[in-house]
């Protein structure tokens, strides 16, 4: 299996310079899939800056001074991605998008670094009739109540996993947009727009007095009246 990939056909949301260099590092497995993740070494050496190299990288790695979700990682390849808590030597970050679908690594304190966001993508019903729920950032969670649907987002406490809040998507919570023309934007559900068979459904949202639809899917639910979570300033460069 290859070690590199071409580094002109790597996502548009890498943090590189295109033509500088022939290869870039492939995307290991974990939590985050090729389409939603990014190799820890770009964040680390082109986003925050504390490695100028590949080895300088793993020494770091080595000394046990990075998390990803109060999980010590030391593999450059490692997929970090959307609302992923990482502590980096004294500083804590969250992982977002901007409005131009950049990466955007926000700051944020120690107590916010022990929870997290995370979207319901699936669930499905295991062995003594209990329900599992498939999240976004590949977790597999246990409960004991149907209430939670696909769509709907939960806050979780880190590393332990356990269920804090419960957010549904319906008319009315905030939701940050991970996709599309709106990326990194936050609005307001207003309705939602429901197709028969295959095609996508979609949902009307409300950004001050101005309403515009995207594909359900983009949504990503993150409170009620204001955001469960620090987003930062999210919106410039």
């Amino acid at each position: 299996m290859k070690k590199h990939e071409h580094r002109i056909a790597s996502p548009k949301r890498y943090p590189i310079m295109k033509k500088e260099a022939h290869y870039i590092i492939k995307l290991g497995s974990g939590p985050h899939s090729k389409k939603d993740g990014i190799p820890l070494l770009l964040l680390m050496r082109d986003l925050l800056g504390i490695s100028k190299t590949r080895k300088e990288a793993e020494k770091v790695l080595n000394s046990g001074k990075i998390s990803i979700d109060k999980r010590v990682i030391k593999d450059v390849k490692f997929p970090v991605g959307l609302m992923d808590s990482m502590s980096v030597l004294d500083d804590e970050y969250r992982f977002l998008y901007n409005t131009h679908g950049d990466v955007k690594l926000i700051k944020i304190d120690d107590k916010e670094s022990a929870i997290k966001l995370c979207k319901i993508k699936d669930k499905s019903l295991i062995k003594k009739g209990k329900l599992q729920l498939h999240l976004h950032d590949g977790r597999n969670l246990l409960v004991d109540s149907n209430k939670y649907k696909p769509g709907d987002s939960i806050v979780i406490s880190l590393p332990n996993q356990e269920i804090k809040k419960h957010l549904p998507c319906k008319k009315g919570m905030l939701v940050y947009i991970t996709d599309g023309k709106h990326i990194g934007e936050i609005a307001e559900i207003f309705d939602f727009i429901e197709f028969p068979g295959s095609n996508p459904d979609k949902v009307i949202l409300k950004l001050n007095e101005d309403k515009f639809e995207t594909l359900k899917k983009y949504i990503f639910v993150i409170g009620e009246s204001k955001p469960e979570l620090n987003l930062g300033e999210i919106y410039d460069n």
